[in-house]
């Protein structure tokens, strides 16, 4: 019904904020980091999905189409409603979950709020075909390199893509880099990341 709303920012609560278009006040639920580096008064666009149930009509929104796109995803498991997607989502990022699927990362998946592991697991079976490895890391990349072009580089995007400037595919540089970062070394340079990813390509 909604493919987005775009508002003024008038509320925002630990699970949900209120949005102003015209005059109409939209009470929208999000994962916690929606509201992040916002205040009162800032236009934010929000990717909203409209549930209809016996009980209560809400509007659950997000702040990129690829969240909102997992969300619904997460929504055609079984068992799964719109309150434990959004709690799956507030406990990682769009592209934390999507590589906890591919990977068959259940015990990730299972910190979320009122998810199992067993939940976990039939998420990781329903949804893991119908995710591809390759678009997770285009999708990683493109991030990174979007973050790039905001300033807001970080030694991870630069050694992603210095790798990839080197020849190296972009999908198998992010897979080293992520490799180096999550072995849980003290932070590491932009040198000492290539050096290490290097040994890893």
């Amino acid at each position: 019904m909604y493919a987005y709303i775009k508002g003024v920012l008038k509320a925002v609560r630990p699970d949900s904020v209120v949005l102003d278009n015209h005059g109409i006040g939209y009470h929208i639920l999000v994962p916690a980091h929606f509201a992040e580096g916002l205040a009162a008064g800032d236009e934010v666009t929000a990717y909203t999905h409209f549930s209809v149930r016996e009980d209560a009509m809400q509007l659950f929104g997000f702040r990129t189409e690829d969240e909102l796109e997992l969300f619904r995803l997460l929504l055609s498991v079984s068992g799964i409603g719109p309150k434990g997607a959004l709690g799956v989502l507030t406990g990682m990022s769009a592209d934390e979950l999507r590589f906890a699927i591919l990977s068959d990362d259940a015990s990730s998946i299972a910190k979320a709020p009122g998810i199992g592991r067993k939940t976990a697991q039939k998420i990781i079976l329903e949804l893991k075909d119908k995710l591809d490895l390759e678009e997770a890391f285009e999708k990683k990349v493109q991030l990174t390199e979007e973050a790039l072009a905001d300033g807001k580089d970080s030694p991870e995007s630069e050694a992603v893509l210095a790798l990839a400037a080197l020849g190296y595919p972009r999908g198998d540089a992010l897979k080293a880099v992520r490799k180096v970062l999550g072995a849980g070394t003290d932070p590491l340079d932009v040198e000492a990341i290539l050096k290490a990813a290097l040994r890893e390509l």
